[in-house]
């Protein structure tokens, strides 16, 4: 397992805060379990060296997603809710308006990542005094247990961002990354992408607007097959097809239309 101790690399005095955003939909099975197991996660691996928030954004009140997190007692941990299901970018931005920290991270419910990888990010961030970093599964010291499809798909998808955005980075789509606060507070005007392709829409306009020091830290991963990226076509908005096309869309309007300026 990827645990790390920030004793040994962060700073005692002057506390920072680590805003966490988890975006749930239909997780009314787990999600309370996933809010409590991170909080525990993070009051353990910060050692104090952050104070921390948890905010959950209930992405569409269709289940009891909603009233299950607010069954989490902890003045930590926030829930914020609507009623229309509107995506996985839009619940994002979402709690980055509501997020008070210095430090702001997103991690998706549903328990494929281990959160204890946001001390393995928050390490990686202070040793290369990084703007940003994503947490990576083609990292070679990240663990995987990943569906060889999968994996196809990501490398295929992640060829095409390179070409397209001069990112130099093997993985953007997991769902564990931490921004500075100065890169949110930047981008976060221009962000349009509701759906799966908000991941390369945000990390493309960091890299537009100077913000170079995006690095990768390696994860652990156990798929699970309640994944929210169904095999659909393309009129379906959680299809990898459809993230495609909107990671197009990003591209046209960032680098041939200017819309993003």
């Amino acid at each position: 397992m990827l645990i790390i101790s920030l004793d040994s690399c962060m700073p005692t005095k002057n506390l920072k805060t680590l805003s966490v955003i988890i975006p749930a939909y239909k997780e009314a099975k787990t999600i309370r379990r996933d809010l409590n197991n991170i909080e525990r996660t993070l009051k353990g691996g910060l050692s104090g060296n952050f104070h921390y928030e948890i905010i959950c954004i209930v992405d569409g009140e269709v289940d009891d997603t909603c009233r299950e997190a607010k069954k989490v007692s902890s003045p930590s941990v926030k829930i914020y809710s609507y009623k229309i299901n509107r995506g996985k970018g839009y619940a994002v931005r979402f709690g980055m308006k509501k997020a008070k920290g210095e430090l702001i991270s997103f991690l998706d419910a549903g328990r494929d990542i281990k959160p204890a990888g946001i001390m393995m990010l928050l390490a990686h961030m202070e040793w290369y005094g990084a703007d940003v970093i994503v947490g990576s599964k083609r990292h070679p010291v990240s663990k995987l247990n990943y569906p060889w499809f999968r994996q196809i798909l990501s490398i295929g998808y992640q060829v095409g961002i390179r070409i397209l955005f001069n990112l130099n980075l093997r993985d953007t789509q997991s769902g564990i990354k931490i921004y500075k606060r100065k890169v949110i507070k930047k981008i976060l005007p221009k962000l349009k992408v509701d759906r799966f392709a908000m991941d390369i829409e945000m990390l493309a306009l960091a890299r537009h607007y100077g913000f170079k020091r995006i690095y990768e830290a390696p994860i652990e991963v156990n798929f699970n097959k309640a994944s929210k990226i169904q095999y659909l076509p393309i009129t379906n908005p959680n299809s990898p097809v459809r993230m495609a096309w909107d990671t197009l869309i990003v591209f046209w309007e960032l680098k041939v239309l200017g819309k993003y300026n």
